[in-house]
């Protein structure tokens, strides 16, 4: 029998290499997205697709009477400064919206036989508080709305398990980045850099640059998702027992990751600063240990081999955008 799965945010960067590895897999994938940041062109042809909203009645109703196995949710709002400017927005799509998840899945006659697993944020759910590599008990003091929505989220999960008996679990990103990451607006560095290498702008590093973070190609996140998914996991509990950090492990410094992304491209790229950003972390990366052990998940795409990948992807798609010169 055919397992099935609704990914919310499917058409996203994330939800669209998700969408492709359980179609590989076998399974029967259902698409929930707005649209408002994802692209129709991502979604593949073997998904079905619903151009909705996760606060619609009609998404609820998908949930409810849909009998999956499991769900995804990565329908969010993704922008931090978004959520400075506007959090009451910000938690009405990334609190609100999952709420209207898990509710609309409580009344469904499968509540308690699938899996909901929400995508959470690792950088920006410790805060200044933890020393990385932060595990996932680490104190959470998130500077941001969209942390603060992220940790409210997962709270409201880890009390769904509690009390309604609903199989849920945490992924906690470090910085995805790879192809189909959209280079404008609130993006992440790599797919800003690639963007301005390709339109031979220079790039632009915040403070002196030896900030660090943690890059995670999208391979290797889709990877440690569908794990979490489909693995045998520990008993539900207290907010942190079924969440698991997906990263490298590792912090890697903006003008480290520069510098491997030109040497990547070999073309020359100047680098201009501009002032530290307001609330920027300087160091955020994860430990990845519980991944490994309980989920037999670990990274396979180093740095190089993925900002490799990254470029090719962004290059080739430069290419076919960019009009002909007459």
């Amino acid at each position: 029998m055919t397992r099935r799965t609704l990914i919310t945010g499917g058409a996203g960067f994330i939800g669209s290499h998700l969408s492709d590895l359980f179609l590989a897999n076998g399974w029967s994938v259902d698409v929930i997205d707005n649209l408002s940041s994802g692209k129709r062109e991502n979604v593949n042809a073997a998904a079905k697709f619903h151009e909705l909203d996760i606060r619609s009645p009609d998404s609820a109703n998908i949930v409810t009477n849909g009998e999956y196995d499991v769900i995804l949710h990565l329908a969010a709002q993704i922008d931090v400064r978004r959520s400075v400017a506007d959090p009451v927005f910000d938690a009405s799509v990334n609190v609100g919206g999952t709420l209207k998840i898990l509710e609309a899945l409580r009344r469904g006659a499968r509540a308690q036989r699938t899996r909901v697993v929400f995508t959470s944020t690792g950088g920006a759910l410790y805060g200044e508080g933890s020393l990385p590599p932060s595990p996932e008990t680490a104190p959470k003091n998130p500077d941001a709305p969209y942390g603060i929505a992220k940790l409210s989220a997962e709270h409201y999960l880890a009390y769904y398990a509690r009390v309604h008996g609903i199989d849920t679990a945490c992924a906690r990103f470090g910085n995805v980045y790879g192809p189909r990451q959209d280079p404008h607006g609130e993006a992440g560095v790599v797919a800003i850099f690639c963007g301005r290498i390709l339109d031979n702008q220079p790039l632009l590093v915040f403070g002196d640059g030896r900030q660090t973070r943690d890059y995670v190609h999208v391979t290797d996140a889709a990877e440690a998702t569908y794990a979490l998914a489909t693995a045998t996991l520990p008993a539900a509990g207290d907010l942190d027992k079924r969440a698991f950090n997906v990263g490298t492990g590792i912090g890697t410094s903006v003008l480290d990751l520069a510098a491997t992304l030109l040497n990547t491209a070999g073309v020359p790229c100047p680098i201009e600063f501009a002032p530290k950003r307001v609330g920027e972390l300087q160091d955020a990366f994860l430990s990845i240990e519980k991944a490994r052990s309980v989920l037999g998940w670990s990274p396979r795409i180093s740095l190089q081999e993925g900002l490799a990948d990254t470029f090719a992807w962004f290059s080739a798609r430069y290419v076919a955008l960019t009009p002909p010169t007459v």
